[in-house]
């Protein structure tokens, strides 16, 4: 398969469970606002459970807010190019695992393949950035090959 395709696939999918879990986070905040909205009116200004409902929905859209930018950083990546060094957008084949550098999604099952959507922040993707295949960096005191990046 053509690597430009799977980098397509592999974003389409991450885009895919972004846009789940922002509906997901939609219809939470919505239920939260409900059951602060049908219990009324504050009984007194120490009404900690209304209150708590209403943090609840705040927590949640905070979460809302983060989706919607990493789903917009998705949309970033260009896919027409090939990259020689690696960095964000970046998928990394190593002899164990293949790593697609975006957003932290964990794992992702793509045409029987397994990758790990990890974001460029996390400790496994900061010794690959700038490299290129056929480096090999070193994590946790293991020594990894890159046998393929684009």
């Amino acid at each position: 398969m053509d690597l430009l395709n799977l980098k397509i696939k592999l974003v389409e999918e991450c885009k895919k469970q972004q846009l789940e879990m922002v509906s997901n986070l939609k219809n939470t905040i919505n239920e939260a606002q409900q059951s602060a909205n049908e219990y009324g009116p504050p009984k007194d200004r120490y009404d900690s459970f209304r209150m708590q409902l209403l943090r609840k929905k705040d927590m949640f859209s905070q979460q809302l807010e983060k989706a919607l930018n990493e789903l917009y950083a998705l949309d970033k990546i260009d896919l027409k190019k090939e990259i020689k060094k690696i960095g964000f957008g970046s998928v990394i084949i190593t002899p164990e695992q293949k790593i697609f550098i975006a957003i932290g999604l964990g794992k992702i099952l793509l045409e029987n393949d397994l990758y790990l959507a990890v974001s460029v922040n996390v400790p496994l993707a900061k010794p690959f950035l700038d490299k290129s295949k056929g480096d090999i960096v070193e994590f946790n005191g293991k020594k990894i090959e890159i046998v393929e990046t684009f």
